[in-house]
């Protein structure tokens, strides 16, 4: 664990190739709302073959289509170890679409094979033929506090929940996980994993407040994230429920 600093570390988990869905965008985000309060933000780019760090505060996991997840689905389940001591000793995870679907237990493509996943999440993901599109609206609850967080949702498929996680939150718009069950994501921990994105932080500020203040626990940084504005946050969101009535 990291002792005493203003820094988080954070760890973006195989850019080259889990980048589809402007998962930078979500990166520039924490790196922006930590240096506007005057902290120091730190960015490791694990990639392919590369040993994932154990000391990071952070680690982020992008979507990529079923031919990136194939290759990576190795490489990742090799270095689960890893990912889970950083997580058990209170890392923060933020894994979006293939990336979350990987760091379940497996998913099964719609043309029949199976990646192997991490197994951080106790969630299982079926491939299918048709895709689940659209502006999607959630009810979130993270520390007590509830929320309406936005974003878009593009993916073919279909995750189940097990007991041992939570949905990350209630589909109030939108498919969800599955389209069934009215769930969206997982969490377990301070993991969060979801199918939102566009990138999905611009337009959610309370939730990438809520993970760096978990971070920023992590790293034993004595702060308090100052407020900040975020009107043009709030617009985006409202433009986005707009379209969800």
């Amino acid at each position: 664990m990291s002792n005493n600093r203003s820094a988080i570390r954070l760890a973006y988990l195989y850019p080259k190739h889990l980048n589809f869905y402007a998962d930078r965008g979500n990166i520039t985000v924490f790196k922006r709302r930590l240096e506007w309060r005057g902290l120091t933000f730190e960015l490791v780019e694990v990639g392919l073959g590369e040993s994932f760090p154990e000391d990071c505060d952070l680690y982020y996991i992008g979507g990529g289509q079923d031919r990136d997840q194939a290759l990576v689905s190795e490489h990742l389940v090799s270095q689960a170890a890893n990912l889970r001591r950083a997580v058990d000793s209170g890392a923060v995870v933020l894994a979006i679409g293939g990336g979350f679907q990987l760091l379940g237990h497996s998913y099964l493509t719609v043309q029949g094979t199976k990646l192997v996943g991490a197994g951080l999440f106790d969630v299982e993901t079926t491939g299918t033929a048709t895709r689940l599109c659209g502006d999607v609206a959630i009810e979130v609850c993270l520390d007590g506090h509830t929320e309406t967080v936005v974003g878009y949702e593009n993916h073919a498929g279909r995750t189940s929940l097990g007991p041992l996680c939570k949905p990350f939150g209630s589909v109030q718009f939108g498919f969800g996980n599955n389209a069934e069950d009215g769930f969206e994501g997982a969490t377990w921990g301070r993991c969060v994993g979801t199918n939102l994105h566009g990138p999905l932080l611009p337009k959610n500020p309370w939730l990438a407040d809520t993970l760096l203040n978990w971070a920023l626990k992590h790293a034993n940084a004595k702060v308090e994230l100052a407020p900040l504005d975020d009107n043009l946050a709030v617009l985006a969101r409202a433009a986005v429920l707009r379209n969800t009535v």
